[in-house]
């Protein structure tokens, strides 16, 4: 049965071109608070959808959301149609996406739990390379890493910062995470690996004193960390809406014969 898709919330960048376009959207619908919506109309760009997506982890309120690309690149998001908005969202497809949970534990012993979308990185803080090591469900792959850092890629992240850094892109449906050296100097010939997503990724900092890291959840950022634990959040699953023929596994995989 198609779940109800009639009440809809308007969510507007603060950016100039999100105000200006959503000004005609916002009278073609008769809109809802977030609270009471089936779904929420999100306008603007990649990072704002981003934001949303955060804020509901944050509030424990999971709604579906579809995306009107009024930004700069808009991967998430659904272009502009002659159609009504709701007419679209109606006929819109549904993509599952499982974010990542980060627990970060500084030096000093606090732990600090944030959700990622696209990816965990850690980043050397300084000049000094990072030296890490790495360990996959309890067990010490790779005793010591040195490069810039390295990440941990969702699917719907391994287009973003993933393949920047030279990661593989990872199908939508395949249930992998993308481990991905970011700057390596040693090995200089690791190029990362492919993860199952039930994995437990683990770094551990090695020199902290003289080689201190961050880890970043999306846009979440904790400094001098000395260990961070990495897993897939199966009980956090969000929902993005995508128009027929565009939607984001069509796009990943489209990805990969770009030139």
């Amino acid at each position: 049965m198609k779940k109800d898709r009639t009440k809809l919330a308007l969510l507007v960048s603060d950016s100039l071109k999100a105000q200006a376009g959503a000004a005609a959207l916002s009278e073609a619908h008769e809109w809802v608070t977030p609270e009471d919506a089936d779904v929420l109309v999100v306008v603007g760009g990649d990072g704002f959808l981003l934001h949303v997506l955060h804020e509901m982890l944050e509030r424990n309120l999971f709604k579906p959301c579809y995306g009107v690309n009024l930004g700069t690149v808009g991967f998430l998001m659904n272009r502009n149609s002659r159609r009504t908005i709701a007419e679209r969202v109606a006929r819109a497809r549904e993509v599952e996406v499982v974010p990542l949970e980060m627990d970060a534990v500084t030096r000093d012993g606090r732990h600090h739990r944030f959700y990622a979308i696209n990816e965990v990185s850690l980043l050397r803080e300084t000049r000094q390379t990072a030296k890490l090591e790495v360990a996959v469900n309890g067990k010490v792959q790779m005793e010591e890493l040195a490069g810039d850092g390295i990440l941990v890629a969702t699917p719907a992240g391994s287009t973003a910062y993933n393949l920047s850094a030279n990661g593989p892109i990872l199908p939508l449906g395949s249930r992998m995470l993308a481990l991905t050296p970011i700057s390596p100097f040693r090995p200089r010939r690791w190029r990362g690996a492919i993860l199952p997503d039930s994995a437990r990724v683990s770094f551990r900092v090695r020199e902290p004193d003289k080689r201190p890291v961050a880890a970043v959840a999306d846009q979440k950022e904790v400094r001098d960390v000395a260990e961070v634990h990495i897993t897939t959040a199966r009980d956090h699953r969000l929902t993005l809406l995508f128009d027929p023929g565009k939607t984001l596994e069509e796009r990943i995989f489209a990805e990969q014969f770009q030139v």
